[in-house]
């Protein structure tokens, strides 16, 4: 009996010799992944408190990377240092403001949906003539992305929405301030001189040869030679101008002096209504241009200004209106902010 026992207790020890390595192994591995959690919870701690809401030291480092990476090309140490603390400092305060709206919003019931964000986006994209593909990869450039931009949309139209439920509608303009506003910002509505014109435009290619540049030139000669015989300028518009208005006889509208290349710009401002100027090499091609019409500087009457000056007393009144409702939302609001 007693040798059995002692078998049985050498079994055991020998189990427990061999089972020895993976309890160990086991133990170690986590050992490792507890001091990792331990190690990653002290790094990503809470930096701030805002309301019941808290912001963390990774979701502060990652709203910094895109001004960090801006500020790392300046060449002074002392100046980059001073300028990190700054972008942190700023950056703190603008996710605090973020969160508080949040928090505001769910209070109000503001929603702004999906559709709304896309819409907003492809407006964007359209006005500013830039594909979907080329403003990815230009974000990519800045480290940010396509989703990221959608979540600024979104958070300028909540924005939006609560300065409409809660500042906006208390804002008024009266006759006096629109006075006001137009006789103090009188050098505002100083209208330049202008002229209204017509343009044929053949377009030089990029790294166009000398051959390619004197043939496009001849052309030109050519369409001055057929305007000096009488032809109709608005039919050789449509016929050789390759330039913006082709389609409706190169008619560019009134265009204040110093807004055209400066080859076009000059000799537009020499003409007299009705002359054709010669040809004009620009950057970009040969002009041919009729002025149709001339306009005089002067400022512009108190009526054509009127509604775009009621615009700007409104968006001044709104913002400060807005700077104060914020203020007094932070004086409410639970807020700490942690070393």
């Amino acid at each position: 009996m007693e040798h059995s026992d002692n078998v049985a207790w050498l079994r055991i020890m020998r189990g427990e010799l061999y089972m020895k390595p993976k309890i160990f192994f086991i133990a170690g591995i986590f050992l490792i992944f507890f001091s990792a959690a331990l190690y990653a919870d002290f790094e990503d701690r809470i930096i701030a408190v805002v309301n019941n809401n808290v912001i963390t030291l990774s979701e502060l480092e990652t709203a910094l990377r895109p001004v960090v990476g801006r500020i790392e090309n300046i060449p002074d140490e002392g100046q980059r240092k001073e300028m990190t603390t700054q972008a942190r400092t700023a950056v703190m305060h603008q996710m605090i403001d973020r969160i508080l709206l949040e928090q505001e919003a769910v209070k109000l019931k503001v929603v702004v949906t999906d559709e709304e964000v896309d819409s907003a986006l492809e407006s964007m994209l359209k006005y500013q003539n830039i594909p979907i593909e080329k403003f990815r990869k230009t974000l990519a450039t800045e480290g940010s992305s396509i989703d990221d931009y959608k979540d600024e949309i979104k958070r300028d139209r909540t924005k939006r929405k609560i300065i409409d439920r809660t500042v906006k509608y208390k804002v008024t303009v009266g006759e006096e301030e629109i006075g006001e506003y137009y006789a103090k910002n009188r050098d505002e509505y100083e209208g330049k001189e202008a002229t209204r014109i017509q343009q044929i435009l053949l377009v030089k290619p990029v790294d166009a040869s000398d051959d390619a540049r004197e043939t496009l030139r001849a052309q030109a000669e050519m369409i001055l030679k057929k305007l000096k015989d009488g032809e109709s300028f608005e039919l050789l518009v449509g016929t050789y101008s390759q330039g913006p208005a082709a389609g409706s006889g190169g008619d560019l509208g009134f265009v204040e002096k110093g807004m055209m290349f400066p080859e076009v710009d000059t000799v537009a401002f020499s003409l007299k209504a009705g002359e054709i100027s010669d040809i004009i090499e620009s950057p970009v091609g040969f002009h041919i241009i009729r002025i149709i019409d001339r306009r005089g500087a002067g400022v512009k009457p108190i009526e054509e200004v009127r509604e775009e000056i009621i615009g700007n007393i409104e968006n001044e009144k709104v913002k400060k209106k807005f700077e104060e409702w914020m203020k007094e939302l932070r004086e409410r609001s639970l807020i700490e902010i942690r070393p």
